[in-house]
């Protein structure tokens, strides 16, 4: 073997050890708080069990077949695909125009950036508790407008018709600050010869955004979207606060319901059924959403 070539195979094996060196933390970190809570999941689903008692009965596929058969889950199911949907919906074209704009103005929207972001900043906790009150049926300020104008209350929260789309909409409010944030480091990415160039081709402001920067954004709005199917359909949080997933499930989400079986009803077999339900039925809509996706770039 010549001495360039020896060469050349250890530097090799030394950055193979040194990415070994750097990697191994994160993938146990992978492994115990991701790989094996999935797995635990899995396996906990199989028993009947109140999650607190150290014996468990085992019951083989009785959650698996409780859960197909669940209306409250697959209403559950339902319910995360429409938020899903109307969160791509309104967050997408809201938080791309505020980006756009905040791009054109430059240090001039500073003072408006700070302020859209402010949402982003509060935890769902919070956001929860604050519109709980706000919309209040007997003190929130959607009934005081209404009694202004000489109607009568107002209950957004326990109208089985409206609780979910109010949701969808705080949810909306919530997180339309990051994906603005999202846009504006996408927008930071476009190379400013482009637009000079269109500029002097004699393009104006709107033909530059149909026909230049949007096609140049779509690498980064398809992995908003993603994101955002991801995340609407494992949403907990907010809805829990503002709602319980009531009334009578008009607002259950997956989650919610997995938690109220877990902690309330104490069966945490079933929960964990759940669990691995929602897991199969998310990866299963990501995946098919980014081949979709791919598909279309390719």
């Amino acid at each position: 073997m010549s001495k360039g070539s020896s060469m050349s195979l250890r530097r090799r094996k030394e950055t193979a050890v040194a990415a070994a060196i750097f990697l191994i933390p994160a993938l146990l970190v992978i492994a115990v708080y991701i790989i094996y809570p999935i797995i635990q999941s899995f396996i906990t689903s199989g028993y009947e069990w109140n999650g607190y008692s150290s014996s468990k009965s085992f019951i083989g596929l009785k959650n698996w077949a409780e859960l197909l058969t669940d209306k409250v889950f697959w209403n559950a199911f339902k319910n995360n695909l429409l938020v899903m949907v109307l969160s791509i919906v309104i967050q997408m074209p809201i938080g791309l125009a505020l980006a756009t704009f905040l791009d054109k103005v430059g240090k001039k929207g500073n003072v408006c950036k700070v302020i859209w972001f402010i949402p982003m900043l509060m935890s769902s906790v919070a956001i929860g508790y604050l519109f709980r009150y706000a919309l209040d049926a007997n003190t929130g300020f959607v009934t005081a407008i209404s009694k202004l104008f000489g109607g009568g209350t107002v209950d957004l929260l326990g109208n089985t018709g409206t609780v979910l789309v109010t949701c969808i909409f705080i949810i909306a409010w919530q997180f339309i600050p990051f994906y603005m944030v999202y846009y504006l480091a996408g927008y930071s990415g476009l190379p400013s010869d482009v637009h000079e160039a269109a500029m002097v081709d004699g393009a104006t402001e709107s033909q530059y955004f149909w026909q230049v920067s949007l096609p140049l954004l779509k690498p980064t709005i398809k992995s908003a979207v993603v994101l955002s199917i991801v995340g609407s359909l494992k949403y907990f949080d907010l809805v829990y606060v503002l709602t319980n997933g009531g009334p009578s499930h008009a607002s259950e989400l997956m989650a919610t319901y997995m938690y109220s079986n877990a902690f309330s009803s104490y069966r945490m077999g079933y929960a964990s059924a759940i669990a691995s339900g929602m897991f199969l039925l998310i990866s299963a809509i990501a995946i098919v959403t980014m081949r979709i996706l791919n598909r279309e770039e390719d």
